[in-house]
C-alpha cells in the first residue's frame, strides 16, 4: 500500500505525548509509545490530535513529532496527521507539512472559532482551502451535537458534496439516533467515505450500526482490545464481542468521566501505571490528577485485565 491509497477506515488509535517532567517531549518514549500502540490489526496511527495535546504544541514541534512517528513506525501503518487550527492560513501550513513529510491522511479539526456559531460557508471554505493544499484524504472531525463546533446532518452532505476529497469522519457527535442516520445515509463505499467512531462510552452498539473503524484516544491504551472487538463485530460474532466489550467496559468509566478534558491525562496516567510510560506529565492548563483519581484507574486497569498480568490471546 502506497501512502496515498490509504481508505481511511478500520481501527486507528490516536497516540499520546510523552513529556518529562520539565515538560518537554521524551522522543525516546515518544517512539517506544508508537511501537506499543502499533499492534497486528490496526489500519493507521493518528498523531497530533488531542491524545497528544496538540494545542500546546507549537508548529515545529508538530512537525518533529510527525517525522518520529514516519520514522519509527512509518514502514508498518500509516499515519493520520491532525490539522488543529484556529485560522485557515496555519491549517493549510500543516496541511502542506504533513503531505511534504509523508502523512496518509489529515484529520481536520474545526477552528476554535466556531465556537461562537459559524455560517455554512465558513466550515465548506475552510475545508477547501485544506483541500486545494494537499491531495492527501481528509478527515472530518465531527463534535459532540450539543457543542457549537458540532456539524449539522445538511452541513455535513455539502461537505461531501463540495470537497471530494474528504473520505472519512470522526463520529463523537454524542447521539446513538444521528449517529445512526450519520451511517445509513452518508456511509458509502460508491463514493468512498467510512464512519469512524470515537463513541468510546458505547463503542459495541456503535459499531454495530455498521461503522467502518474506530479512531479513539483510547487507542492509545487498548488498542489490541479495540482490533478484538471491531474484528468480532464485522464478523458477527456477538458472543466475542460482548465478551470484549465486557473488558473494554472499566477502561471506559476510568477515562471518560466528568470533566471530558481530563480523558487524555487519564490514559497517561494509565500508561504510568502498567509501566509503559515513566510520566504522566501534562502540559498547562491541563493538571496532574489526584491520587484517589490514579487509583481508581489502576484498579480499572486491573479489572479489565491489562498489562502483563491481563495479557491473553485476543485473536482466539
Amino acid at each position: 500500500m502506497t501512502r496515498k491509497s490509504y481508505d481511511c477506515s478500520g481501527v486507528i488509535p490516536a497516540c499520546l505525548l510523552p513529556l518529562h517532567n520539565d515538560l518537554s517531549i521524551d522522543e525516546q518514549s515518544f517512539r517506544k509509545h508508537l511501537r506499543d500502540v502499533a499492534v497486528p490489526g490496526i489500519a493507521a496511527i493518528t498523531v497530533n490530535g488531542h491524545a497528544s495535546e496538540v494545542s500546546s504544541c507549537t508548529f515545529d514541534e508538530q512537525e518533529m513529532l510527525l517525522n518520529v512517528a514516519l520514522q519509527e513506525i512509518g514502514d508498518r501503518v500509516p499515519l493520520i496527521n491532525g490539522v488543529y487550527a484556529d485560522s485557515a492560513h496555519e491549517a493549510v501550513r500543516i496541511a502542506r507539512m504533513a503531505d511534504k513529510n509523508g502523512a496518509s491522511a489529515l484529520l481536520v479539526f474545526p477552528s476554535n472559532v466556531f465556537i461562537l456559531g459559524a455560517r455554512p460557508e465558513m466550515v465548506i471554505d475552510h475545508y477547501k482551502r485544506v483541500a486545494d493544499a494537499t491531495d492527501l484524504p481528509l478527515i472530518i472531525f465531527q463534535f459532540p451535537t450539543n457543542t457549537p463546533l458540532s456539524y449539522s446532518h445538511d452541513l455535513l452532505c455539502k461537505l461531501l458534496e463540495e470537497v471530494p476529497s474528504i473520505r472519512a469522519m470522526k463520529d463523537g457527535c454524542g447521539d446513538p439516533a444521528r449517529h445512526e442516520m450519520t451511517v445509513r445515509e452518508l456511509q458509502s463505499n460508491d463514493r468512498p467515505f467510512h464512519v469512524l467512531t470515537t463513541h468510546s462510552a458505547w463503542l459495541l452498539p456503535s459499531l454495530v450500526t455498521g461503522c467502518n473503524g474506530i479512531l479513539s484516544g483510547a487507542g492509545s491504551t487498548i488498542a489490541d482490545l479495540q482490533v478484538a472487538l471491531y474484528e468480532a463485530v464485522k464478523a458477527n460474532d456477538l458472543a466475542r464481542a460482548k465478551e470484549v466489550a465486557a473488558r473494554i467496559y472499566p477502561t471506559t468509566h476510568a477515562f471518560y468521566g466528568a470533566p471530558a478534558v481530563d480523558m487524555h491525562n487519564r490514559m497517561k496516567e494509565a500508561q504510568v501505571l502498567l509501566g509503559r510510560l515513566p510520566s504522566a506529565a501534562v502540559r498547562p492548563p491541563l493538571q496532574k490528577l489526584d491520587a484517589a483519581e490514579i487509583a481508581r484507574i489502576g484498579t480499572a486497569m486491573q479489572t479489565a485485565g491489562i498489562g502483563n498480568e491481563g495479557a491473553m490471546n485476543l485473536a482466539s
